[in-house]
């Protein structure tokens, strides 16, 4: 892979190399010339970029997804690091690895799907077992739940993300379902699972992160739901009311309507999956945040859209340099001591009281 990649730029570092593009636009400045802004990316992670000089001689010679070399310099703009670019030339796809440009899971895919079977396989109701089973022997479907994000950039946004993100789901339902005894451990497991299985055809990943027509028409929820429709028309068996409950699970598992949930989460199940994936995917947030700002000055980051808050950079926070004590001027004389403290005033009455009583001072 090239060097040096998005994650290890510094500020103030000359820069040569090969990046996608995956996001681009034409603007104009006051004097009526054009820049371009754009966000570069390789599988390390990515950066917004400018570039403010030759612009019309390029900025038609490549695409959003397509590849650019660039030479340049990285630096610090409204505290984030920014790129300015001095040079670019489009690059033909047959002249990269797409592998070095798709930020992917650090984890193995087929060690995660492993993982993913001992869930599965520790489920002991035999009807959600089966559901379970049925769908990831559908060879179609694991090759893409392996493969997928879950989302197209605000948590768990890389090759592998969904997987990634239904395992920790799963690690959390096992050790918080079993506090609370109403819950049915097996459905919490069965509903994160599959509570976004749609994504795997709502999103494109095979260049670059977007949506597909299919999930810009139906979303995700519905996606999921149609697909465990069609494997659950396979279990005869499976009983009338214990669908419904799966099906509960996914279409509510957003939380609120206004967040695209068709309905809220009517039961205990359904209500600990919603508030587990928001933990999960809002901690994922906070820990993707601090990482990419952790170039910027200061100990915050800037402001974070989906979280509507910044966030502190709690390392760089507590190993900040302490403000230093002024010193004495030399030769000046140690301060002195305080005075006693006065005894407290008694009032003509009170002294009566304790001449009465016997008491000495």
């Amino acid at each position: 892979m090239k060097s040096p990649t998005i994650a290890t730029l510094e500020v103030g570092q000359p820069v040569t190399g090969v990046f996608m593009v995956t996001y681009k636009d034409v603007r104009q400045k006051k004097g009526g010339d054009h820049f371009l802004s754009l966000t570069l990316a390789d599988r390390s992670g990515d950066i917004d970029a400018k570039m403010w000089d030759n612009v019309d001689k390029v900025m038609d010679t490549f695409e959003r997804d397509g590849f650019v070399r660039v030479k340049g310099v990285s630096q610090i703009h409204l505290n984030k690091l920014q790129f300015t670019i001095h040079t670019l030339q489009a690059v033909a796809e047959s002249e990269v690895d797409l592998g070095d440009f798709f930020p992917a899971s650090s984890r193995d895919p087929e060690e995660m799907f492993t993982e993913l079977r001992g869930h599965i396989d520790a489920v002991s109701n035999p009807h959600l077992k089966a559901l379970l089973t049925a769908i990831f022997d559908d060879a179609g479907i694991s090759r893409r739940y392996k493969r997928a994000p879950a989302a197209k950039s605000i948590h768990h946004a890389w090759l592998g993300g969904l997987i990634e993100h239904v395992l920790s789901l799963c690690s959390l339902c096992k050790l918080i379902g079993p506090h609370y005894p109403q819950v049915d451990v097996d459905l919490l497991i069965t509903g994160a699972i599959l509570h976004d299985i749609g994504k795997i055809d709502e999103l494109n990943y095979d260049r670059g992160f977007s949506y597909s027509d299919e999930g810009q028409l139906l979303g995700h929820i519905l996606i999921g739901l149609r697909m465990i429709n069609e494997k659950m028309c396979l279990l005869p068996e499976f009983p009338p009311r214990l669908r419904t409950l799966v099906e509960h699970l996914v279409a509510s598992h957003h939380g609120t309507l206004e967040y695209g949930s068709p309905k809220v989460p009517m039961t205990a199940e359904a209500m600990l999956l919603h508030h587990l994936d928001n933990l999960d995917s809002k901690m994922e947030t906070v820990r993707g945040a601090v990482e990419k700002d952790k170039l910027a000055e200061g100990s915050w980051t800037t402001f974070v859209p989906s979280l509507e808050r910044p966030l502190l950079k709690k390392d760089k926070f507590l190993n900040l340099p302490s403000a230093p004590k002024p010193a004495a001027p030399v030769g000046a004389a140690p301060p002195a001591a305080p005075p006693p403290p006065k005894p407290p005033a008694v009032s003509e009455f009170a002294a009566k009281l304790l001449g009465a009583i016997g008491h000495k001072e």
